[in-house]
């Protein structure tokens, strides 16, 4: 199985980011494609900062990353991810 590179996790951070800021306490699922991956996410509000949560397709494997203090980190397919939000604006998604 392909595992997600910190820059494929730091392009969906990016693409989730431009969203991220319209979003109110809970949104709708939203999707986008990188790499040939599809992300599935929702975006929540919480009393520490924002929780992006979902799964990329076609593989279904999941993510769920939280964003506080300008850092993401958290889980995706069973690997710890971590790193500035900067990185992620900085990549390039489809």
């Amino acid at each position: 199985m392909r595992m997600l590179s910190k820059f494929t996790i730091a392009g969906a951070v990016s693409a989730i980011a431009a969203t991220a800021a319209q979003a109110g306490d809970a949104t709708p699922k939203q999707r986008f494609t990188h790499e040939g991956y599809t992300y599935v996410y929702q975006v929540k509000d919480t009393k520490t900062g924002q929780v992006i949560s979902g799964r990329r397709y076609p593989d279904a494997v999941a993510f769920n990353l939280a964003v506080k203090n300008g850092k993401v980190s958290g889980i995706s397919g069973g690997q710890s991810v971590a790193f500035n939000v900067e990185e992620a604006r900085g990549a390039a998604s489809e």
